[in-house]
């Protein structure tokens, strides 16, 4: 967690844009949240000062002078001391509950022609599919319009969290939930996930590119048909970073949650179970289809299955990258 609050940090510095507390603003809703927390914000403070200072005050007007120095009379009641002590907290409390109403159901109201993306969250990355079958693990979306996003997970409690939208929403194995924005701000803010969700919980990281008016629909056709213009290699490299098959395994030797790719190809690799299996077209294979069939030794068991997310020709392009790395 402090990893990401770091991350954000330094983007909003690099930008040289939002305050103290927040990102700049990029959605439609991102005003209505900040209003609402710095009203509660500037509120708590006034009173902050107000009671410390009064503590501060009596405490020193009656202070005993001397151990003989007796009591001053008190006030048994005043109605105006209750009525400033009752009467302001109540008004306060109201403006803060509407405010904080509105905005909310704003949040949660969908608009009915928004353009819908299905979100899958697994550890530790993010996928995306649009409406036309594209995946991604970097969101995409226009600017100007809103979106809905339909998310699952695919083991544990995950959070979908894109601060300079303001908009925060669990992401619940076994159901769906949803959350709507409409950014009005071109370029790349970051994605979080904000409920820990493992060892890798803090590098469950992408990004969201918003962009400009007439953009993303270019964008997106060039996008599901770049596979038919690269080589195979190439196109491997592609999903390796697509897929978030880089969110676990290297290709420069390194150590991760799995084991790296490079320089794999054609040796033999030691398993849980003592056994030893030659790193082959079918092991890869069965390694992405049913990855807890045979798990590397020194390795924990927490792959999930790419059933379902990866077309043969995307496998076999995988392969081929695979073998690439020597």
């Amino acid at each position: 967690m402090i990893q990401q609050w770091m991350q954000l940090a330094n983007s909003i510095a690099a930008s040289g844009e939002g305050d103290f507390w927040f990102p700049k603003q990029a959605s439609t809703v991102a005003s209505s949240v900040d209003d609402v927390y710095y009203f509660i914000y500037y509120v708590s403070v006034f009173f902050l000062v107000l009671i410390v200072g009064l503590l501060a005050y009596f405490a020193k007007k009656y202070q005993m002078k001397n151990r003989t120095q007796k009591a001053e009379s008190q006030f048994h009641h005043s109605n105006l001391v209750e009525v400033v002590w009752t009467i302001p907290p109540v008004i306060i409390s109201v403006i803060i509950f509407w405010v904080s109403t509105v905005a909310f159901i704003n949040q949660k109201t969908v608009p009915e022609d928004s353009y819908e993306i299905y979100v899958r969250g697994w550890k530790w990355a993010w996928q995306f599919t649009y409406p036309n079958g594209y995946e991604d693990s970097v969101l995409h979306v226009p600017k100007d319009k809103p979106v809905k996003l339909i998310m699952s997970s695919d083991d544990v409690l995950h959070s979908f969290f894109i601060p300079a939208f303001r908009v925060k929403q669990d992401v619940v194995p076994g159901r769906y939930t949803n959350l709507w924005f409409e950014a009005n701000e071109a370029g790349e803010y970051d994605i979080f996930c904000t409920e820990y969700c493992g060892t890798r919980h803090s590098d469950m990281l992408t990004k969201v590119i918003v962009h400009e008016d007439g953009e993303f629909d270019t964008w997106l056709a060039d996008a599901s048909n770049i596979l038919d213009k690269l080589s195979p290699v190439e196109a491997g490299a592609y999903l390796y970073e697509k897929k978030g098959c880089n969110q676990c395994h290297s290709v420069d030797g390194s150590s991760g949650v799995g084991p790296t790719f490079k320089g794999k190809w054609g040796t033999e690799r030691g398993l849980v179970t003592g056994e030893k299996v030659a790193v082959d077209e079918n092991y890869i294979r069965e390694s992405v289809l049913m990855p807890q069939a045979k798990v590397a030794e020194g390795y924990a068991p927490v792959m999930p299955t790419y059933q379902g997310k990866l077309k043969d020709g995307e496998i076999s392009a995988i392969i081929e990258y695979i073998k690439s790395l020597k």
